[in-house]
């Protein structure tokens, strides 16, 4: 598997395994779609998230281990109140956007205790496509 410039880390230490859940998602093509809040970005890092469209990005867990390739289709932001539905489709919710809102609502109380969610908070979504999955010795 080639190695990418652009990198994805999905997981962090502590992470009660969420970050590996979501690679095999991503390799299993249940995940086509990740999102984040807006605020956490450098005006320097929006633009380099945005100019990634169209390339191919490495996936790697907490430890630095590339786990897949994907190529970024599309970037955009929407709200966590009125979330697009490819996002929500993405993230393997279907048309279901209360459980879309629901599962993030949880997983992210969880993680990041001190963001206040609320139906305007901006979240900057990656839509991608798998192109490789690396192979694990």
């Amino acid at each position: 598997m080639l190695i990418y410039p652009h990198k994805a880390v999905f997981g962090w230490d502590g992470d009660n395994g969420i970050g590996d859940m979501l690679i095999l998602d991503i390799t299993d093509g249940k995940k086509t779609a990740t999102c984040s809040f807006k605020e956490e970005y450098t005006e320097l890092e929006l633009q380099e998230l945005f100019e990634t469209k169209g390339r191919i990005v490495t996936v790697e867990d907490h430890e630095g281990i590339p786990r897949c390739n994907i190529r970024i289709i599309d970037i955009f932001e929407t709200t966590f109140g009125n979330p697009d539905l490819r996002l929500v489709k993405g993230e393997g919710n279907g048309e279901d956007v209360k459980k879309f809102q629901e599962d993030h609502r949880h997983a992210w109380n969880q993680t990041v205790k001190d963001k206040k969610l609320t139906d305007d908070t901006l979240l900057i979504v990656e839509l991608f496509e798998l192109v490789e999955v690396a192979k694990l010795v």
